[in-house]
């Protein structure tokens, strides 16, 4: 288990042609890689996650308790093909382009659970939950589906709060230290998706 990349973004304006009640919606989805295996450039992480990185709600984003957002690369095929499917043109999504601050590999969903501590490199982060997906994710991804497929193929990613501050580059080795291991967040996304009532999601 690695990490492949850390990624930031600025609140920009996004298009949210998906969304009925707006035209655009300030958002910081737009990650760009800033240390990935190519060039794995130190990057500071702070209790409010990487420096650098900013968030337009911070009701739903950011805080102590929601630092860093994980994406599994593994994920990246699915997506690839779906948005490739629906868009009838060739996607290839640059790691950060699910708006994840940390790009992993080796574990996934089913495999982590809330409580869970992951240590990347020196330093140390706990598992929160899982990253629920709104409009601003259809519009990000330019397709009115993409949050409901998020919710149904489990595919979340979840945040992480930052238990120990310092410098973090790409390519570092990710231990497990398991809490109690109650609830994954497979398990999580699983409850939210038998509660049906995301509407926001395909409004």
């Amino acid at each position: 288990m690695r990490l492949l990349s850390i990624s930031t973004g600025k609140v920009l304006p996004l298009f949210a042609s998906h969304h009925p009640n707006y035209s655009t919606v300030a958002s910081a989805i737009e990650k760009k890689s800033i240390s990935n295996l190519v060039s794995p450039a130190p990057i500071e992480i702070t209790r409010l996650g990487v420096v650098g990185d900013e968030q337009a709600d911070p009701s739903v984003h950011g805080g102590i308790e929601k630092a860093i957002y994980v994406y599994p690369m593994e994920h990246y095929a699915f997506w690839n093909e779906l948005l490739s499917r629906e868009t009838k043109k060739l996607v290839d999504l640059p790691l950060g382009a699910l708006g994840e601050n940390f790009t992993i590999e080796g574990l996934l969903e089913n495999e982590i659970f809330v409580g869970d501590q992951m240590r990347i490199g020196t330093l140390e982060f706990t598992v929160v939950k899982l990253r629920e997906p709104c409009f601003k994710f259809n519009a990000k991804m330019k397709y009115k589906g993409a949050a409901k497929a998020m919710l149904q193929s489990g595919f979340s990613g979840w945040y992480l709060r930052v238990n120990q501050t310092g410098a973090l580059a790409a390519g570092a080795e990710i231990t497990v230290l398991p809490g109690q291991r109650l609830t994954s967040i497979a398990d999580q996304n699983q409850a939210l998706f038998n509660r049906g009532n995301q509407k926001d999601l395909w409004d």
